[in-house]
């Protein structure tokens, strides 16, 4: 079902008013070797349990979006086997033994096709849900992400995923620059670092808005709600595995 008519959700620092016909849930970089305990995360000191907090409303978010027909678009960071596509800068950061294409706990880390590259069971993306496989932290580098929000009539996100203060921040001021209104779901977006979290929301919704806007799963959930089918009546969510990037 496809919703053509404008909702409003209680965010900061205003209301935030979206179209589903127009607007895309952007799942960001939900892999296991970021989420999963004994992934590359977790080997570096990280509690993976301030991500995995996020993996229940974002799934009440995703089941409304998909029963609702809205565009769902998943993100993963990783690079391409031989490397090819990471800048030293990047391939030279952290400790050697430890670094992107060195072995992990889950394959080779932050490269395509191994088993940590890969998004999480609960959050798998089901046929026909683009995935965007990303050299860089923002969803638009690099990667055909904004030809496909053009192609789709897309002028809004709703952005969840982790990390808040690196890939969330970066794809949120990304698209900001190109014109996109950003509502950032405070409670499906995760950070290792409490600070952190708290801070990177705080600076989406400064000076009015400065980057988009902020409000709890619980808030947009309760809007899309006034358009979404319910009861019996709901179509199904069919949990069928599409593993082929865009």
């Amino acid at each position: 079902m496809a919703v053509a008519e404008s909702l409003s959700v209680e965010a900061a620092p205003y209301r935030f008013s979206f179209d589903p016909a127009e607007t895309a849930l952007v799942l960001i970089d939900m892999q296991r070797d970021f989420l999963e305990p004994g992934g590359f995360g977790e080997s570096l000191g990280n509690d993976v349990e301030q991500l995995r907090r996020t993996i229940a409303p974002l799934r009440a978010v995703l089941d409304a979006c998909r029963a609702a027909g809205m565009t769902v678009i998943h993100t993963r960071e990783g690079h391409l086997p031989d490397l090819s596509d990471c800048p030293p800068s990047k391939l030279l950061r952290g400790n050697p033994s430890m670094r992107i294409g060195d072995p992990g706990p889950k394959g080779r880390i932050l490269v395509r096709g191994e088993e940590g590259h890969d998004i999480i069971e609960e959050l798998y993306p089901v046929a026909g849900e683009p995935v965007i496989d990303k050299p860089g932290k923002g969803a638009f580098y690099a990667t055909g992400f904004g030809d496909l929000l053009t192609a789709r009539g897309i002028r809004r996100l709703v952005v969840t995923g982790v990390t808040t203060e690196v890939c969330v921040h970066t794809t949120v001021r990304e698209a900001n620059d190109r014109g996109y209104e950003c509502l950032v779901l405070s409670d499906c977006v995760g950070s290792y670092f409490p600070q952190f979290q708290q801070a990177g929301l705080e600076m989406v919704a400064a000076q009015g808005g400065i980057f988009g806007w902020t409000a709890e799963s619980a808030a947009f959930l309760a809007a899309l709600a006034t358009a979404s089918p319910a009861g019996p009546d709901a179509p199904e969510t069919v949990r069928e595995p599409a593993r082929q990037p865009l």
